[in-house]
């Protein structure tokens, strides 16, 4: 259990990380941006919540479908992934 939280911290860090690095290289011409792939990809291995907060706070890709839309769902899957995990398989001991 310890582990996961751990784990969910680092990955929420480096989501809000790499969010504000594109932020900063999309006000400048020319800079290298973060391909969505990777920021739609550090969304789904648990950095969701976090960059989620982080976009609409620096509003970053707010007006993209693919990042307003695409994103909560895939936290509704983790949601659901994590209640599996818990309640049916009992992954974390706690039943």
């Amino acid at each position: 259990m310890k582990y996961a939280i751990v784990y969910l911290l680092v990955i929420s860090l480096a989501a809000v990380i790499v969010t504000i690095a594109d932020k900063k290289a999309a006000k400048i011409q020319g800079a290298r941006r973060v391909p969505e792939k990777t920021l739609l990809l550090l969304s789904a291995l648990g950095g969701s919540v976090a960059m989620f907060i982080t976009m609409k706070w620096i509003r970053h890709k707010t007006q993209h479908v693919k990042f307003m839309l695409g994103i909560p769902l895939i936290i509704i899957a983790q949601v659901g992934i994590l209640y599996y995990l818990i309640f049916h398989l009992d992954v974390f001991g706690w039943m």
